[in-house]
């Protein structure tokens, strides 16, 4: 049986007065994972965990099967696994090929072939400094050089954030090619869930520290669905349905679950529409006060 890249089990940390409350789940060889949340969820501090950053006060995290807390494990694990953060983590007086030169001996599969590739792919001019790069240049960067040391793991951390869109476009079709090798995954926690409405296989939703969901993509859209209809078809029975929900001068809208069963309660009385992870996470979070 192949283990999962990366397995999480009753994740537990308290920063002040912020805790993140038992997190689980788990990500397979050759998926996307979209990791998804309001401001203040706790992704970023989900992140620094599964890094071994911090410590954490109680669960385990396993990333190729190996425990991540172990300090012999940390060295291979870091050795697989490629990190791109939104925010520049390059010492900005070096150009990119001396940078290139700094980290190349920390992996043992570093392939100076692929970089020079990925530096023609990405237009990234090597004799540049750092400090002179675009935002967008810098986390292409940060992609070439996990790229090229054949991670099997690429933990991101708002990677898109600020990027124009035809950057954002380019960098999901380079992550699409990467896990075309089914050996490889991709961990992707980002506000733009329009990018996850792209490419991601699963989408692990957190809030307040807790876990929502974590679940199939497809799954969310055939389980969830927008509604919009007159407030007629509010009634003690269909309520229940509701995840989230507004009302207005013209009627309701809202996001409902089991979606085949709410059609049967309102037969041809309300409109619905195929929800993007933004509106899920909306109604999960604010909407559902309105409930």
């Amino acid at each position: 049986m192949v283990e999962p890249v990366l397995e999480v089990r009753d994740l537990k940390k308290r920063l002040g007065d912020f805790e993140i409350k038992g997190l689980s789940f788990t990500l397979e060889r050759g998926y996307i994972m979209g990791f998804i949340g309001p401001n203040g969820a706790g992704k970023t501090t989900t992140i620094k965990l599964i890094m071994n950053l911090i410590k954490k006060d109680g669960g385990f995290i396993k990333i190729f099967g190996l425990d991540n807390s172990i300090e012999k494990n940390s060295v291979k694990i870091r050795d697989r696994i490629g990190v791109v953060f939104g925010e520049n983590v390059f010492y900005e007086e070096l150009t990119v090929r001396e940078m290139k030169e700094v980290i190349a001996p920390l992996y043992s599969r570093w392939d100076d072939g692929a970089f020079e590739m990925y530096l023609k792919r990405f237009s990234l001019p090597a004799k540049r400094k750092i400090k002179e790069l675009s935002k967008g240049m810098k986390v292409k960067l940060a992609l070439a050089i996990a790229l090229s040391h054949d991670a099997e793991l690429l933990i991101m951390d708002e990677p898109t954030s600020g990027l124009d869109p035809i950057v954002r476009s380019e960098f999901l079709e380079i992550l699409s090619d990467f896990i075309q090798d089914e050996g490889r995954s991709v961990f992707f926690s980002t506000h733009i869930t329009s990018d996850l409405d792209k490419i991601a296989d699963f989408i692990t939703f957190i809030d307040e520290g807790s876990l929502v969901f974590s679940s199939p993509k497809d799954d969310l859209f055939e389980e969830y669905a927008l509604v919009k209809g007159p407030k007629a078809v509010l009634n003690p029975e269909t309520q229940k349905y509701f995840v989230g929900l507004k009302e207005h001068q013209f009627g309701i809208e809202g996001l409902i679950r089991n979606r085949e069963e709410f059609k049967k309660k309102v037969k041809d009385k309300v409109v619905f529409e195929r929800p993007a992870l933004e509106d899920i996470m909306f109604y999960f979070t604010r909407g559902k006060k309105n409930v």
